[in-house]
């Protein structure tokens, strides 16, 4: 993801002028805006899709790196073990 200064990062001040102008770019554009306050970063705007989208990505990866650390340290379970604990026959 590279960053188009031109587009991507936006005064908070012309957020509070035309909200609906910034929503409708970083939705139609998928692309999150850079809200700056005095030249500073403050808050980044970002499509509801597309934060919700990142948040399951992360959650799998965590998910999938605590499964392979639960191999590594032999805590494994069984198919048949898996199961009773689920309460699935």
């Amino acid at each position: 993801m590279s960053v188009k200064f031109s587009e991507d990062i936006v005064p908070l001040s012309d957020l509070k002028i035309n909200p609906g102008k910034i929503v409708r770019q970083v939705r139609e554009a998928r692309w999150p805006v850079l809200l700056t306050s005095r030249g500073r970063g403050v808050a980044v705007v970002q499509s509801l899709d597309d934060f919700e989208s990142a948040a399951e990505e992360r959650a799998f990866m965590i998910a999938t790196v605590q499964g392979m650390m639960d191999l590594e340290e032999g805590r494994e379970k069984t198919l048949d073990q898996v199961k009773k604990h689920l309460g699935i026959n």
